[in-house]
Parts: C-alpha cells; structure tokens; sequence
C-alpha cells in the first residue's frame, strides 16, 4: 500500500474526532437523531476547518445502516464503501475543475435516478464558488426542490461570491479557525499515535504557524519528519520553515527601540546569511513587538519560554505603548512596500534604517550631530545590493545631461521665482563673482539651511562656469543612481538654479557632469519610491 499524507490518514470518521467546531457537529448529529436532516447544506470557512470532512461524515451518516447518537458506525458495508470510496451513491465533485453548465446539467439528469445502494444519494460539491453563472443557474431549480433521495452539501471558502439565489436555498454552517489549543490537542494524539518525539514548545510553534487550519498543522508535522528521525524540536521546525531564532528578532526589536541602526543591521544581515526568509524574518519581528505590547497591557504572554519573557519584560519597562504602536503600523506599511518591489532587499534595510533614524530629527538632536551620523552611514556602505552589479567599461564614458528647470506655467514661474528670491534676500549671505569660489559657500548654507539630501549629495563636487548661461557641476568620484534621483527632483533643481543664478547675478541653468567609469548604478525600478520615504540618504553599492 502506497504512502498516505498525515492529513488523510488522520481525517475524522466522526463527527466526535473533529476538533473545534462543535457548534456545527452538534446540531448536525441532532438534525439526523430526528430524523431532519436538509436537502441542501453549506458548509463555510477557511482551509483546513474541517469543511469536506463533515460532509463526509454526515454522508456516510445519513445512509448508515447502523448509526448511534447520530454518528456513522464505520462498520457497516455503507460505510466502508463510502470510506473506499467505492460507493457510487456518494458523489465528491470539485468545482474547480468541474465549473460548466454541462457538468452541472449531467447531475440534474443523475438524481432522477434512485441510489443503487444507499438511502439517499449526496453530492458534496467543494469548492462551489468557482462554478460559471450558467453553472449556477443550472442549479437553482435542483438545489431548490431535489427528489427526496437527493441531498447536496456545498463547501466553500468564499461564500460572498455565490448568488444570492443559491444562499437561501441552503442552511448555512460557519466553520471557525481552530484555536491553537485544539491544534496541540489534536496533534499530540497524532504524534503518540506516530510514535513521533515533539516538545511541547514544536506544539506551539506548528499551532501558531497554521493559522488555525488543521491541515496546515498536520501538514507541517509531517514535512519535519521526512528526514527520517521522529524527533522534533523548536529549532527544526524554523530552520525547516525558514524563521528566524527568537534572540536575533528580539536583538533587532531592541537595536530599533535604542535606534541603533549600526547593530541592527548586522543582526538583519546575519539572519539574512543563514538563509531566512525575509518576510518570515518581517512577520516575526511584527508579532514580537505585539507580543511586547500585550505584556505592557496584560503583564502575560503565552508561547513563550522562561528566558524569553525576561526580556521581553526588560523591553516593555523601557519603552512607551505609542511608540510600540507605531512601529507595528510602520512595519506593517514596510511589508506592504515590500510586496511591490523588485529589490526587496533593499527597501526592508532602508525600512529597518528609517526606524533606527528619529534621533536624527531636529527635534532630538544638533544638526552637526544628525549630518555626522549621515556621513559615517555613507562612508560605512551600510547598505549593500546583491546580484545588480552593472560592469563598467575599460574607457571612462563621461555623460552631462541638462536639467530643465523651468516650471510648466507663467504664474508659477513668478511664483516660484519670487518666492526662492524672497528665502534668498532672507539669508544675509553675500557671494563671490567667481563661481570655483561661491560654489562650496552654496553647498554649506544647503547644510545649514537644513538641506541635508541635497548636502549629502554634493559634498565633495566642484563647479565651474560652461558658458554665460550654464554652470556644470563636476562629479569627481560619479553618482549612483539614487544620488541622480534626488538631484533631478524638481524642488532641488529650483533650489539649486536659484542659489546659482542670485550668486552669479544673472539666470543661470545647472548642469551635472558625472564621470560613469567608476560608478556603479544598480538597476533599481522602486529607487524614486525609497529616496520618498527614507529620512536620510544611502548610496546603494556593490
């Protein structure tokens, strides 16, 4: 006999076997009791609730020929037929791959037919939302008045996509998400029956993980057994799953509280290494710091070990609720970036720097400090991509491209234009005619106006005079890609042409003159997104 899926073996037989849904068990067994049981059921709820096994069950009940308490015996040559699956008289039909009209139409021509052995012949259809409008319509009237030895038993996970029509034809039975309890429950039976060797904090990590869903549960059980020993443990079942050890989130949970942007990183870095998933190592470190709010709240946490709960008791005596609040709405929307991004890598590391960033506020902190820690995060190489390398050529391709930074109307033209010279008569700077000598001048009011990207960006350039109209800006050491998106942005072009043209006394445009030989731009399609959302500026290197 071939290899049965633990999810198959351990299906229940009885309605008693199933778990968590007694609310629905119990009204079905005392429907067949008395001997009132419907024409049409729906049976709705998430994967792995117990769905297609009720059916089952109540199947085989109905045309049990020795049922007890409402429960199919199992014994019987009804039973064990139906169980085989050699009972004809009990169709399983799956909507997914059986959607037309003509399938729909070939049962309505079978239930004028008497069962061959049964009491009642049962159609259980899974999946019924993804049957076709016309499918659908085929139905109505059978659905609505089947002969008295047809009964249908409907199962879906989408229950809003079915008509209306279909609804009311049906009694209705919600299955609820397993508790995590139940799941332990039902998995120690499983692993004593097994003979598997699983802790008790595997119980609870396999219950978390399937999200209330059985099958889900059994599912993961038995992926952690295919290596051929029947001993499980905590630690197995993340590297199996790819999550992260708990120290290393709570060491990124707690760099990002101390916004110590330098540590959290190198944890990111080394759980990254090992060969994590990121959105494992994203959902976790939400659900740590959910976990931190609670025992602020509640002074108590579950699944957790002695070692554990220590520290997240140090963490929730040293930080605020709102702050807590705040970084699970802020990894929340980091998530939701992540899941649009070609560089995923990339935005969740300007994520983690962006949450380790708030000293750098003006409200907590000098400006001198704030640029120092930007520059050393630039000369550090903080971030890095990986498998983006663009080759540079042997010759050095020098590329100049023109800014135009003239707006699209009159009116803001003037505007824009009055107002820039309105912030310039307000700064008591007097300017050098010679433009090698005003250009480092502009460069440090943009740091002391608080321009810190655009500072960042042009530290280190040099500027000289093309012609009576243009002013190039020399790259010496290149510019990444992202150096290249805040510079062209609109607001900086403006700033920058303004400064110029007041320092030289005339309308000047810029130019930006970049040596590309030694420059590496990686190919980044969101780069216009992080540069928006990042409080502070990173060059992406190799």
């Amino acid at each position: 006999m071939g290899y049965t899926a633990l999810y198959r073996k351990f299906r229940p037989l009885n309605f008693s076997e199933m778990v968590g849904q007694e609310h629905i068990t119990r009204t079905l067994k005392n429907q067949i009791i008395a001997n009132r049981v419907g024409h049409a059921y729906l049976f709705n709820g998430g994967r792995g609730t117990g769905k297609t096994s009720a059916a089952k069950i109540l199947a085989r009940a109905i045309n049990c020929l020795n049922p007890k308490d409402g429960e199919p015996c199992n014994e019987c040559e009804i039973c064990k037929g139906a169980i085989s699956g050699a009972l004809t008289d009990i169709v399983e039909m799956d909507a997914a791959s059986n959607n037309s009209v003509e399938d729909i139409r070939s049962i309505r021509e079978e239930v004028n037919f008497l069962p061959t052995k049964a009491k009642y012949r049962v159609y259980i259809i899974d999946e019924v939302h993804m049957l076709s409008t016309g499918a659908f319509n085929a139905l109505l009237k059978t659905l609505e008045e089947p002969p008295e030895h047809v009964k249908f038993i409907l199962a879906t996970t989408e229950p809003q996509k079915l008509p209306a029509t279909i609804l009311s034809r049906c009694q209705r039975f919600d299955f609820k998400k397993i508790s995590n309890e139940n799941i332990i429950k039902r998995l120690d039976i499983v692993c004593k029956e097994s003979n598997i060797e699983i802790t008790q904090e595997a119980l609870n990590v396999i219950a978390i993980l399937s999200e209330g869903a059985m099958r889900d549960a059994l599912s993961i059980l038995e992926r952690c057994i295919q290596d051929g020993e029947n001993k499980i443990d905590e630690d197995k079942i993340k590297d199996l799953v790819g999550i992260p050890k708990m120290v290393s989130v709570h060491e990124i949970v707690k760099s990002i509280l101390q916004y110590d942007v330098d540590k959290a990183l190198v944890t990111v870095n080394q759980v990254l290494d090992d060969g994590k998933d990121m959105s494992n190592l994203l959902w976790e470190t939400i659900k740590y710091i959910k976990d931190i709010l609670l025992y602020k709240a509640t002074n108590h946490v579950d699944l957790y070990n002695e070692d554990e709960k220590n520290k997240i008791k140090e963490i929730s005596e040293i930080v605020e609720r709102e702050r807590l609040i705040n970084l699970v709405y802020e990894l929340s929307e980091l998530e939701n970036r992540m899941k649009f991004s070609t560089q995923k890598n990339i935005v969740f590391q300007a994520g983690i720097i962006k949450l380790c960033s708030n000293t750098f506020s003006e409200n907590n902190g000098d400006l001198e400090q704030r640029v120092t820690k930007i520059e050393k995060y630039l000369k550090n190489n903080q971030i890095a991509t990986q498998n983006h390398n663009i080759q540079a050529t042997d010759t050095k391709k020098t590329m100049a491209y023109t800014i135009n930074a003239n707006p699209v109307s009159e009116t803001t033209k003037n505007t824009s234009r009055t107002t820039s010279n309105k912030k310039i008569q307000d700064k008591t700077t007097s300017y050098s005619n010679k433009v090698e000598e005003y250009w480092p001048q502009i460069v440090q009011d943009l740091k002391q106006n608080g321009k810190i990207v655009l500072y960042t960006n042009l530290m280190n350039t040099k500027a000289k005079e093309i012609n009576d109209m243009t002013v190039g800006i020399e790259f010496p050491n290149g510019i990444t890609a992202f150096g290249k998106t805040i510079l062209e942005k609109q607001e900086n072009v403006k700033e920058l042409t303004t400064l110029v043209s007041m320092a030289s006394g005339k309308p000047m445009n810029i130019k930006y003159i970049t040596d590309m030989g030694n420059a590496q731009v990686p190919e980044e399609q969101n780069i216009k997104s992080i540069a928006k959302e990042s409080d502070i500026p990173f060059h992406v290197i190799e």
